[in-house]
């Protein structure tokens, strides 16, 4: 892709929904989401592969990372009802 081309859209919420049929689905449809965040942010693929051998030795980063998926897990529960 040249330094010009607009990257293609990237689908945010999986099939535009965040309705799941049991909590283990929404727990890891709260880590697909979280990936996605950080694809749409760093577009570009060689660069994440580049960051990632950083935050994988990063205590600190990757519980910001479980910290972002617990939020997505919250709002996934509360669109599912789960704490009723």
């Amino acid at each position: 892709m040249n330094a010009n081309a607009v990257p293609p859209a990237i689908e945010l919420i999986p099939g535009n929904t965040l309705i799941t049929k049991t909590p283990e689905e929404g727990r890891a449809l709260a880590v697909k989401i979280a990936r996605l965040i950080v694809k749409s942010t760093q577009t570009n693929p060689a660069v994440r592969e580049k960051l990632r051998a950083v935050y994988e030795q990063d205590a600190g980063m990757i519980i910001a990372l479980t910290q972002t998926v617990a939020i997505e897990f919250a709002t996934i529960a509360a669109a599912n009802n789960y704490w009723k």
